[in-house]
């Protein structure tokens, strides 16, 4: 196995921009789930249009989007919901080594460059870096063991962010 690995800088270009009604961090949905019926827009920048053709067919969408409101990390966070340190990759928190973000969307309709979607937990103003289709078969996997949230997991629904990763 080789253990050397470029350090090279690797640069995203975002292709649109989220518009939720979420306009700071604090007292939004932490994940989907509790974003049911939450209304948004993407914008997808002219240039990067044309790959939005058939898009339409989808009911869902896999958003990844850059995390432009953190600006630094910590290896070990307390999670939401949570008092007990967590390892960064075994959460979902904001603040990471590469700040990528991921969810899942309903797609309710595409006008021109514009993606109309709902159960939006994403602030607004978020760079969006790439929009996949969710196909249920391909991308839903039952899981087996669900780690440190197997007794929260069922408590994401109604919960909103707090402040503990605005990086103060």
């Amino acid at each position: 196995m080789n253990t050397k690995y470029d350090q090279r800088e690797i640069i995203f270009k975002p292709i649109g921009i989220i518009h939720s009604p979420f306009k700071d961090r604090k007292g939004m949905p932490i994940q989907p789930i509790g974003a049911q019926g939450v209304k948004g827009k993407i914008e997808i920048f002219p240039e990067f249009k044309d790959g939005l053709k058939d898009l339409g067919g989808f009911s869902h969408i896999i958003l990844l989007f850059n995390f432009h409101l953190s600006t630094d990390y910590k290896l070990l966070v307390k999670p939401f919901m949570e008092d007990t340190i967590r390892g960064v990759f075994a959460t979902r928190a904001p603040r990471r080594p590469n700040q990528i973000g991921m969810s899942i969307v309903k797609l309710e309709s595409v006008e021109d460059n514009i993606l109309h979607i709902s159960n939006v937990d994403i602030v607004d103003g978020t760079p969006i870096l790439d929009i996949k289709p969710y196909v249920k078969r391909i991308d839903c996997v039952e899981s087996e063991k669900i780690g440190w949230l197997e007794k929260k997991v069922n408590k994401f629904d109604n919960k909103i962010s707090d402040d503990r990763f605005s990086g103060k």
